[in-house]
This record gives C-alpha cells, structure tokens and sequence, in this order.
C-alpha cells in the first residue's frame, strides 16, 4: 500500500546536521515505495505565526502555506525530524507545524530525534510527543533518537552504523503499521 508521508525537518541552522536524518529517512521511505516529500523550513521561509492557515479567507493564503495544506490533506502521515535546543522542540519547528491544525487530524506521527552528543535529542520527543497529539497527530510509541549524528549519517543520508538500519526498519514498520489502520478508518469516516 503506497502512502504519502511529508518528513518534516525541524532546524534552519546554517550548519545543521538534521537534513543528513532527512534525507536518511526519505530515502527509506521511498524505497519501500512510498512518497516522502521533504518540509523544509530553511526553504519555506514562513514568517514566525501571526496567521493560521485556516484564518485566511479562502485563496489569500501565502504560497508556500497552500503548497503545505494541500500536501497535508493528501497525506497518511507525518515524519518529523527533530534536533533538541534546551531540552524541547526547536522554534523553526514548532512555527512550521503551528500553522496548520485540521490538516493533520487523523494521521500517525512519528518522531526521529537526534543532537550531536549521546542521548539523541530524546528530551525533545517528550513535549514533542504532546504537541502532536493536541494537533491531531498523535505520535506512534516508538521513537527513532540518533545520538550522535554526525558520526552516525554521511552528508548525503548513508548511514555509518549498522545499527540504524535495523532501528529504522522497525520504525518504519510501526509507522506504515498505523498509517495504513487510520487511512482505513478515515475512509469509512471520522468522530467529527
């Protein structure tokens, strides 16, 4: 069964590491055939939330938010890809994801966190976890933390260690596991 999961990366640092467990994570997904467009917040550029999307009128909506609402409407899940900054969710993630809410209902989320030292950026899943789930999104038990990242994943998305492999396959089947099971259910309709 195809499905469509946009990776959400979480940094605009200039001299992040995060796109190297973007691009890690888009690549499996498209070689279990599905597709995994990249939400890029460095080339996005929203501006910091004054408006949701929902608050425009009909068709006023920036461009880059009309691309997103409609990439979300069609998808079955959402990847997000998160660093830690002082033990929570990064600021350029937390605008992306805020400016959407009901496009995100009914769909599983799962976190891969990571940082450059060895806990992988666990201490932002936890809030992360919450967010998502008031969004609408809730996030699959499982998490996927890269501690270490910069040793652990090349530049171009190859991992280094063997053990991302097997953590990221049964990762991947839990996610695909959830978002196959409410893809289901919201064809047949949803509470509200």
């Amino acid at each position: 069964m195809t499905l469509t999961v946009p990776v959400i990366l979480g940094s605009v640092r200039s001299d992040r590491i995060g796109i190297r467990a973007a691009r890690f994570l888009t690549s499996k997904l498209e070689a279990r055939g599905h597709a995994a467009p990249l939400v890029d917040p460095a080339e996005l550029k929203l501006p910091l939330l004054d408006r949701m999307y929902k608050e425009y009128p009909a068709g006023t909506a920036p461009e880059p938010l009309e691309r997103l609402a409609a990439l979300y409407r069609g998808s079955d899940a959402f990847l997000i890809v998160s660093a830690e900054y002082n033990h929570g969710v990064p600021p350029a993630l937390s605008n992306t994801l805020d400016h959407f809410l009901e496009e995100y209902y009914w769909r599983p989320s799962a976190i891969c966190c990571y940082s450059a030292g060895q806990f992988g950026g666990v201490r932002a899943a936890m809030p992360l976890r919450a967010m998502l789930s008031e969004m609408g999104m809730p996030s699959i038990p499982s998490l996927l933390p890269i501690p270490r990242l910069q040793k652990a994943i090349g530049d171009d998305g190859t991992p280094a260690e063997p053990w991302l492999e097997r953590s990221a396959n049964r990762f991947m089947d839990e996610l695909e596991w959830y978002a196959e099971a409410l893809r289901t259910r919201r064809a047949q309709g949803t509470p509200y």
